[in-house]
């Protein structure tokens, strides 16, 4: 797939806010300053159709993306620490979990977890109600290149090792680097082949 264009849709503070369901989305998600917006802008080639910011939780909004005027990408506020009052954080882990359940078009939720890290109970437990919910997904690591390759290898097996202890078959994963452009194409495959099932 060659993307040929991306542009920015629409931001939404509701579900019910969101462009209509009718083309296949895809949606990043992942704890603060996990890297969404700099892979939504290698994925898309556009260094800024995402904000990047240093600060954590920046996103607090459902921000949509029309791709080729095909399919949707969408950013996701992150989840855990965010310099923002408890009730806001509420506010958003419900916003967050009404888009995810309800969205009719939603294909797979791309969860996105540094490898840099020991897996954390805060994705841990995600993983577990998106599993519980029964929610496609795919788990994407982030920031590949600030590790050696044996490294990624390591922290790559403990992760999977850790998964194993509660699922009895492990989700997929694409390891990425934004920098590099790293997971790219598979990105881009994936997204392929599953636009197919939702046009059949």
């Amino acid at each position: 797939m060659k993307i040929i264009s991306a542009d920015f849709a629409k931001s939404s503070s509701d579900i019910s806010q969101c462009p209509p369901a009718d083309k296949p989305e895809y949606a990043f998600i992942g704890r603060s300053n996990v890297g969404k917006s700099s892979l939504i802008n290698m994925l898309t080639g556009r260094k800024k159709l995402a904000k990047i910011s240093s600060t954590p939780g920046k996103t607090i909004l459902i921000n949509h993306f029309v791709i080729n005027k095909l399919w949707y990408l969408v950013d996701l506020p992150g989840y855990g620490f965010a310099k923002r009052s408890k009730t806001e954080r509420f506010k958003w882990e419900k916003m967050i979990r009404k888009y995810i359940l309800n969205r009719r078009n939603l294909l797979t939720l791309f969860l996105l977890i540094d490898i840099r890290l020991v897996p954390q109970q805060i994705d841990l437990e995600f993983i577990e109600w998106l599993g519980m919910s029964n929610i496609p997904f795919v788990i994407i690591f982030t920031k590949s290149d600030k590790l050696k390759p044996n490294q990624v290898t390591g922290n790559l097996e403990r992760y999977k090792e850790k998964l194993l202890q509660t699922w009895d078959e492990l989700p997929e994963t694409i390891v990425t680097s934004s920098p590099t452009g790293l997971g790219r194409e598979d990105f881009l495959s994936y997204i392929d082949k599953t636009n197919k099932i939702f046009i059949k």
